[in-house]
C-alpha cells in the first residue's frame, strides 16, 4: 500500500479530485457536506498502476483546521498539492507548502484543477515557482477538472509514477502509529485509526502508549481485515474492551522497547527568526506545548508537555499558533545530556552539527553509552566496536581514561582500588568499560585492580625463600616462627598477597601463587564431594593450612560447600 496526503488552499478542489480518483466521498460529515469544505480528516482509496493499492488522505483547507491539516500531513510520506486554475495563489496554499517543507515531503505531484474553467498555464506556472524553493521542486505537474474528467487519466498516471520512485521502508522498522481517530464500536471495544509510516503490525501484536500497553485484536486496512500490515498504510486497529479512554486521538502507539518515551530533545530549526519561548510542536498526528531553549546556531532543546516516544532523524514543525509562522525541526537527539555548566549550550550546538543519525556523534558527547539504549533513540550502529559489545567508549577519551586508570591504581599501592571505584572517580557508568580501555590492563587480584610494581631488596628476598621453601612440598606453609626466621612478618604477606607474589588463605598462612590452581586439581581426583579429611591428605598438609584453603576456595567459588559440611568442585 502507498499512502499520500492532499493539500492546497480552501475551495481548491481536494475532496472533489478525490471523489474521481477514488469514487469515494472523503467528506463524510454531514456539517462538511452542508458547508462545502473539509472539517475532518478524509480517507478513501484505489488502486493506480503499477502500485497498486493507494490510500488518500484528504485534509482541510481551512486556515481555521491547520491542525488538523498538519495531522494529516505529518505521517505522509508523499502528497498530491492541488491548486485552481481561477483562482490566484492563495494564504493556505502557502501555509501548506511550508508545512510540507518543513516536514521534509519530497515526493509528490502538482495538479491544477478547474482546468475546464480557464487557461491553466498562469496557475500552473505560479505554482511552479512557489514550489521551486522547496523539497517539491520540480514535481510532475497536470492540469485536471474534477468535473469532467479532463486530465485524470494523466494524474493517475503521475501519481503511480511518483509513488513507485519512493523508496519502500524497511518492514523491520519497529512499528509506530500516530492515531488520528479513537472511538467505541459496539461489540468491539477501542478503534483507532492512523497512518502506519513504516513497520509491520499483526495481530496479537502489543503495542505501548503512554504508560499502557495494548493488544491488537484485529487489524483492517482499506475496509477489508487482515491479519498483518506492513507500513506505509493506512490502518485501523481493533483494541478491544478495557482500552476506555487511555488510547485517544492524538495517541501514539509504538513497538515495546523499540522507542524511548521522551520529555526532551535536541532539534535543528529551519525557517526565518526565532520561535517564541512556548510554540506548538506538530508531529506524526498529534500536537504538544514545548519550551525552546535556544542553543545557538539554528540549534535548540525543546522540553515537551508529554512525553513522546521519538528517534534520531523524527521531523516535525514548531507552530507559532499567534501569528501563524512556521519552522521546520529534524530530531538530532532524543536523549540529550545535561548542560550544566557556563557555555555549556555554545558547545553543545558545535557538537550537535556532527549528528548524522549515526551512533558515533551522541557517543561523543556522551562519552560512554550502550549500545542498546542508542538503538533506542534511533541512532543507526556506523561503529567499529564488535556487534557484541553492550556498554560503547568513545574513542577519543578511552587513551585519557586509561592514562588516569593507570594513575590511580599506582596510586593506590600494593593495596589496589576497586573496579567500582575506579569507574566513578573516571566518571564512567559501569565497571565493565575498564576493559575497554587500550593498553596493558591493570591486574585484578581478590575483586581489586593493583599495579604490576616491583618488590624492595628484603621482600624479594624473603619471598625467593619462601618459594624454595615451597617447592617441593606447596602446602606445607612455614609456621609463624620459620615465617620469623625467613624475614617475613604477616604485614608483608599481606602486602605480597595483594601484589599476588602469594596466597594468602588467613594471617600467618603462606602459599605460592599457584597453589588455588594446583589444590583444584589435586582435588579434582577425588570422588565428588569430599569431606575435609580427604582433602587434607589429597594435598598432604595439616588441618592449620587445608581448613582455611577450603575455606579459601569457596569464597573464590571454586568449591561449594554442602550442608553436610562435604565439598565438592563448582562445575
Amino acid at each position: 500500500m502507498h499512502v499520500l496526503a492532499t493539500a492546497g488552499h480552501v475551495d481548491h478542489g481536494k475532496s472533489t479530485l478525490v471523489r474521481a480518483l477514488t469514487g469515494s466521498d472523503p467528506d463524510r460529515l454531514a456539517d462538511e457536506k452542508r458547508r462545502g469544505l473539509t472539517i475532518r480528516l478524509g480517507y478513501c482509496w484505489t488502486e493506480l498502476d503499477p502500485v497498486g493499492e493507494v490510500a488518500f488522505v484528504d485534509v482541510p483547507g481551512h486556515d481555521r483546521f491547520l491542525p488538523t491539516t498538519l495531522s494529516g500531513l505529518g505521517p505522509a510520506p508523499a502528497v498530491l498539492f492541488v491548486v485552481a486554475a481561477d483562482d490566484p495563489w492563495m494564504p493556505q496554499a502557502a501555509e501548506h507548502l511550508a508545512a510540507l517543507d518543513a516536514l521534509g515531503v519530497r515526493h509528490g505531484v502538482l495538479a491544477v484543477t478547474r482546468a475546464d474553467l480557464t487557461d491553466p498555464g498562469p496557475a500552473l506556472a505560479t505554482a511552479r515557482a512557489q514550489l521551486a524553493g522547496t523539497g517539491l521542486a520540480g514535481a510532475p505537474a497536470v492540469a485536471v477538472s474534477g468535473r469532467t474528467g479532463q486530465g485524470l487519466a494523466e494524474l493517475r498516471a503521475a501519481l503511480g509514477a511518483m509513488l513507485a520512485a519512493i523508496p519502500a521502508p524497511d518492514p523491520a522498522t519497529p512499528a509506530r502509529l500516530w492515531a488520528d481517530r479513537s472511538f467505541h464500536l459496539r461489540g468491539s471495544g477501542t478503534i483507532v485509526t492512523g497512518t502506519l509510516p513504516a513497520g509491520t503490525i499483526a495481530v496479537g501484536d502489543r503495542l505501548v502508549t503512554d504508560a499502557v500497553e495494548v493488544r491488537v485484536r484485529g487489524i483492517q486496512a482499506l475496509g477489508s481485515d487482515t491479519d498483518r500490515v506492513v507500513g506505509p498504510a493506512r490502518v485501523a486497529l481493533d483494541l478491544g474492551g478495557g482500552v476506555g479512554r487511555s488510547v485517544a486521538e492524538g495517541s501514539v502507539l509504538v513497538a515495546p522497547e523499540a522507542y524511548r518515551w521522551t520529555s526532551e530533545i535536541d532539534v535543528r530549526l529551519r525557517g526565518d527568526g526565532d520561535p517564541p519561548r512556548g510554540p506548538l510542536l506538530h508531529i506524526g498526528a498529534l500536537a504538544c506545548a514545548v519550551h525552546v531553549r535556544p542553543l545557538g546556531n539554528g540549534y535548540a532543546r525543546l522540553g515537551l508537555e508529554r512525553p513522546l516516544p521519538l528517534h534520531a532523524g523524527d521531523r516535525a514543525i514548531l507552530r507559532d499558533p499567534g501569528d501563524r509562522r512556521m519552522w521546520g525541526v529534524a530530531v538530532l537527539d532524543p536523549d540529550p545530556v545535561p548542560l550544566r555548566r557556563r557555555g555549556a549550550a555554545g558547545r553543545h550546538a558545535t557538537a550537535l552539527a556532527g549528528f548524522d543519525g549515526g551512533m558515533a556523534a551522541p557517543l561523543r558527547v556522551r562519552g560512554a553509552a550502550r549500545r542498546s539504549e542508542l538503538a533506542r533513540s534511533g541512532f543507526t550502529d556506523d561503529l567499529d566496536a564488535a556487534a557484541g559489545d553492550e556498554w560503547l567508549l568513545d574513542p577519543a577519551r578511552a587513551s585519557e581514561l586509561a592514562a588516569r586508570l593507570t594513575e590511580l591504581v599506582t596510586a593506590a599501592g600494593v593495596d589496589g582500588i576497586s573496579p567500582a571505584d575506579a569507574a566513578r572517580r573516571l566518571g564512567l557508568p559501569d565497571p565493565v568499560l575498564l576493559r575497554a580501555l587500550p593498553g596493558p590492563a591493570p591486574i585484578e587480584r581478590g575483586g581489586r585492580l593493583v599495579a604490576d610494581i616491583g618488590l624492595g631488596e628484603a621482600e624479594s628476598r624473603a619471598l625467593a625463600a619462601l618459594t624454595a621453601e615451597l617447592a617441593d612440598a606447596p602446602f606445607a606453609a612455614p609456621d609463624a616462627d620459620r615465617l620469623r626466621e625467613l624475614g617475613i612478618d604477616d604485614a608483608m604477606l599481606a602486602r605480597l598477597a595483594r601484589a599476588g607474589r602469594l596466597v594468602r588463605p588467613a594471617p600467618g598462612i603462606a602459599l605460592g601463587p599457584g597453589a588455588v590452581d594446583e589444590a583444584v586439581s589435586r582435588l579434582a581426583e577425588l570422588p565428588q564431594p569430599f569431606t575435609a579429611s580427604e582433602a587434607r591428605r589429597a594435598l598432604g598438609t595439616s588441618r592449620r593450612v587445608a581448613l582455611p584453603l577450603l575455606d579459601h576456595l569457596d569464597r573464590s567459588g571454586r568449591t561449594v560447600r554442602l550442608p553436610d559440611d562435604r565439598r565438592r568442585l563448582r562445575t
